[in-house]
């Protein structure tokens, strides 16, 4: 059994950590030269209903990549507006463990490594071929996963956002996204609210040296720091246009909200920097990720596939897809749930047996049918859908989805017969 897995992020690692528990050979493709895409430089997780995400995930014998980042948190518990007991992992060091685990776990990974051309044969993709220092090398497979997000290339980033900000997917150095879906012949869904095309992405990154030591001292007592912003600074249009639309709330309008990941995370899409370092204790800021940020980041969600609940893509026999290329989910708890997923049903299928759809009773399963289900509507394309915020966690919250309690959670999963089912 053989499962090939394009894009090494968040999901790409929890596809491939999936496929290998049920006996896959498993080959995790990434174009640049690290894992985790975005999770460089995100770091939050367990907040809001993630937390009942991820413990849902690790009763379901599916949560190695959440203890793992437990292990690497610099800060628990935080709160900041809209938001409670936040985990902040460490993204200088997070991508070195999870590689580490993966390797260690049978996993085979090529990076610095692109998908040149797709072969099928009929409605079931044959081979991928791969380009890598130069040569090209075709891999077949019994089955693939495709994870390769929905940022980027600059060119759309140009045409839907205000250029090229230079961020952590370094689509200049490494070539921009390429999507395994769309080579292969699916017609992709765009999101779009209003005028705007996709999203931006949600976040700036501080070097916490060049902030004053008053700031950087709160942040690494107590994770965050919440610091007015004059009114003449203000912005009510990057509110509007954020991909994490549970950030859109007056007090990330009138505040810098910084959360210490190992970097100081600016929590606005954009700054100019020369508004940032008139506020005090910002004078000699500097941008880490993205380099430009005072323009803009990344244009994401111009590349969804069609799928069903199981994560199949649909027109494609033998194509499961997660993270952002599964749909409107926004984050890394969502992408770790997505990818679990599609790498448990790659094997399923392998071994023709019926793919798995979570149960609604379960808050991953519901997200992952309730976000299909918004995606086939015009309005449900204008929105973002979290664990942590905006429309679906009030969704969450109304259903009784949302809990803190392991033992609750975990009571959850075992009347929904779901206990251990990914280490089964």
């Amino acid at each position: 059994m053989k499962v090939v897995i394009a894009g090494g992020g968040w999901s790409g690692c929890a596809a491939s950590l999936s496929a290998r528990k049920q006996g896959a050979e498993v080959l995790l493709i990434e174009r640049t030269d690290m894992l985790l895409g975005t999770g460089l430089v995100g770091g939050i997780m367990r907040n809001n209903g993630r937390f009942t995400a991820a413990e849902e995930m690790i009763a379901m014998g599916g949560g190695e990549l959440f203890q793992l980042i437990d292990r690497n948190t610099l800060h628990r518990n935080v709160e900041f507006p809209g938001h409670r007991h936040a985990s902040l992992y460490n993204v200088a060091t997070m991508e070195p463990r999870v590689k580490e685990f993966l390797l260690r776990s049978g996993i085979s990974i090529l990076l610095s490594a692109r998908m040149e051309e797709v072969e099928r044969d009929g409605d079931r993709i044959k081979s991928v071929t791969v380009k890598q220092q130069g040569e090209k090398t075709r891999i077949e497979g019994d089955v693939f996963i495709d994870a390769t997000g929905t940022a980027g290339p600059p060119s759309n980033c140009t045409k839907y956002g205000n250029g090229c900000a230079m961020c952590i997917l370094r689509c200049p150095s490494f070539g921009g996204r390429i999507s395994l879906a769309a080579k292969a012949g699916v017609k992709e869904m765009v999101g779009r609210k209003g005028e705007q095309v996709g999203a931006m992405s949600g976040s700036c990154k501080l070097f916490k040296e060049s902030l004053s030591r008053d700031i950087a001292g709160l942040l690494d007592r107590q994770g965050v720091a919440v610091i007015p912003i004059p009114p003449i600074e203000r912005s009510k249009d990057k509110l509007s246009i954020k991909a994490c639309q549970q950030y859109a709330l007056p007090e990330f309008e009138q505040n810098l909200i910084l959360l210490d990941t190992g970097h100081a995370k600016l929590m606005v899409p954009y700054f100019p920097l020369e508004a940032l370092r008139r506020i005090p204790g910002f004078e000699n800021a500097r941008y880490e990720d993205p380099y430009a940020g005072g323009l803009g980041n990344s244009i994401r969600y111009v590349g969804m596939a069609p799928r069903d609940d199981t994560l199949k893509v649909i027109g494609i026999e033998n194509l499961f897809c997660g993270g952002e290329k599964a749909g409107l989910l926004v984050g890394h708890t969502e992408a770790i749930v997505t990818g679990a997923l599609a790498g448990f049903n790659a094997v399923r299928q392998i071994r023709t047996e019926t793919p798995l759809a979570l149960p609604d009773t379960l808050a991953v399963g519901d997200a992952i049918s309730h976000v299909r289900k918004q995606m086939e509507t015009e309005d449900g394309l204008g929105y973002k859908y979290t664990f942590s915020g905006s429309v679906y966690f009030e969704r969450m919250k109304q259903r009784r989805l949302y809990s803190t309690e392991p033992k609750e959670i975990e009571k959850r999963v075992d009347q929904a017969g779901m206990v251990g089912i990914f280490s089964r």
